[in-house]
């Protein structure tokens, strides 16, 4: 059975880290690309980062310099750390892998920056 599940998130102060972690079981991650997307209220969700089955990594503007993506493929887990955070970067966040034909999605974790 193919399961994401995210964790690490949190309520922080703006300035401060994060480090979120998609746990994923069914199938060896390590040879599909893994994205990190967010959804704050109101908004259509967008992608934040995305790493692929070599480990380079992309990342959206917005969160460039501050956000690092990763995997550790011997846990079969993709890991966002987040520095620097802002207010405008609360949201649920979201792992994401196209496996077989299919978009899988974990939960989501709720990330809330603010004072």
């Amino acid at each position: 059975q193919v399961q994401l599940v995210e964790s690490g998130g949190g309520l922080v102060q703006p300035g401060g880290s994060l480090r979120l972690s998609c746990s994923v079981s069914g199938f060896r991650a390590q040879y599909y690309a893994v994205g990190w997307f967010r959804q704050a209220p109101g908004k259509e969700r967008e992608g934040v980062a995305y790493i692929n089955t070599i480990g380079w990594p992309n990342y959206t503007d917005s969160v460039k310099g501050r956000f690092t993506i990763s995997r550790d493929n011997a846990k079969n887990t993709v890991t966002l750390q987040m520095n620097s955070l802002k207010p405008e970067d609360t949201a649920v966040y979201y792992c994401n892998i196209y496996y077989r034909g299919k978009d899988y999605w974990g939960q989501g974790t709720q990330v809330t920056v603010s004072s």
